[in-house]
Parts: C-alpha cells; sequence; structure tokens
C-alpha cells in the first residue's frame, strides 16, 4: 500500500504513480493524498493507475478505512467526487472515443453506466436481475475492452468519451 502525495519537490506524484506500476506484476494498492477534492493531479493519478483519493484533512478512522478498502479492492472514490473531477476535465479528454471503440455490448455499457453511479457488483446485478458472478464476469469483460486496469479506470474512460456524463444522477 502507498499513500502518494500528489505535490512533492523533484518527482511529482503523478510520475512517481507511473513509475510504480510500470512493468510490475503484483502493483501495490496506491492512494493519493491531497489538499482538494477537484485537483487536476489528482484526475492524472487516477488515470495513471491510482486506487483512490483520500483529502488530507481525513480523519484517522477515514485513512485506515480507505486502507482497508483499497486493499480488498473496493472503490475509494464516490460517484459525486469522480463527477466533479470530471466535469473540471470537460473538453481535456486524452482519447475521447475509446469507449465507443472499445465495442461494449448492451448489458456491458449499462454495466459501466451503474459502476460509474458507484454501485458495487452486488447492487448492480439487483438492479439488472442479475446473479454477482454475471456481473463480475461483465465487469472483467468492460475493463479488458477498455484496457482498464480497475473500475475507477473504466469510470473515467467513461466520463472521458462522454458515454457518461457528469450531470447524470447517481
Amino acid at each position: 500500500m502507498v499513500l502518494m502525495d500528489v505535490r512533492m519537490p523533484g518527482l511529482d506524484g503523478l510520475a512517481a504513480t507511473r513509475a510504480i506500476l510500470r512493468g510490475t506484476d503484483r502493483p501495490p494498492k496506491i492512494l493519493v493524498v491531497t489538499t482538494f477534492e477537484a485537483d487536476d493531479y489528482v484526475y492524472e493519478a487516477l488515470r495513471a493507475g491510482a486506487d483512490g483519493f483520500l483529502l488530507k484533512r481525513s480523519r484517522p478512522a477515514e485513512v485506515v478505512q480507505a486502507v482497508r478498502l483499497a486493499a480488498t479492492g473496493e472503490t475509494l472514490l464516490f460517484p459525486a467526487a469522480i463527477r466533479r473531477l470530471a466535469a473540471a476535465r470537460a473538453g481535456h479528454a486524452a482519447d475521447g472515443g475509446a469507449v465507443a471503440r472499445a465495442g461494449l455490448t448492451g448489458r456491458e455499457g449499462e454495466v459501466l453506466r451503474l459502476m460509474a453511479r458507484g454501485l458495487s457488483n452486488a447492487e448492480i446485478g439487483a438492479q439488472l436481475h442479475l446473479g454477482v458472478q454475471t456481473v463480475k464476469t461483465h465487469v472483467s469483460a468492460v475493463l479488458g475492452k477498455l484496457g482498464a486496469r480497475d473500475r475507477t479506470q473504466a469510470v473515467i474512460a467513461a466520463y472521458e468519451s462522454g458515454f457518461v456524463t457528469p450531470a447524470e444522477p447517481d
């Protein structure tokens, strides 16, 4: 587990995140620590593969909970925070056509939209009347088709491509 400050002298947190994740078979979980929720560095760190972010003002119990969640692979971004980050970056997408080119099936698209709303696999299954294992299969297919390391990167791709918009409700 790495707690990464985004603003550091010499090598910033974005470059450090990329360097840590480059070429590792078993990459560590990386939580970005920042002062601002809508920090461009945070957005880029998430695109680079960080697993979530924490505000520096977080209470110790929140830090512990975030570390536990990251260790189990859970998302550490609330949908509202992702929407704020995406809205702040609107028009600056690195690859706006990624989702369109991915060739998602209709069901995979539905799953991605629900992932972007912050739903767990169980919640997605309940909403779409699917078993959790089926949802996991769809999530894996979405990640594979988008070339995303995790759910966070898939959701960012969905926002950047316009597949999901910041205005969509939770």
